[in-house]
């Protein structure tokens, strides 16, 4: 084997293996990149539950406290405020 074929066949052969290393790391990197998404998703979900009870309890807190008290909701039931006479009192 001359020294020319020598040296093609070990540059090819570290360019082969530098690509199946470079290939394996960049996968290993998306791999870890999409778990960190599915981390961060099911963390938005928890959050997003946690919101939903807690708005839930609310509601429920002040229905129970509506069933106790006389709440008016419209404004018109009022009597119109008494204006100023122009004295004192």
């Amino acid at each position: 084997m001359s020294q020319s074929s020598k040296l093609t066949l070990a540059g090819t052969s570290l360019l082969a293996l530098g690509t199946v290393v470079f290939v394996h790391f960049q996968q290993q990197f998306e791999k870890d990149a999409m778990h960190q998404g599915v981390v961060r998703d099911m963390e938005q979900q928890r959050v997003k539950k946690e919101r939903q009870l807690d708005f839930d309890m609310q509601r429920a807190l002040e229905e129970e406290y509506r069933k106790g008290q006389t709440v008016k909701d419209s404004v018109t039931e009022l009597e119109p405020p008494k204006r100023y006479q122009g004295r004192y009192h």
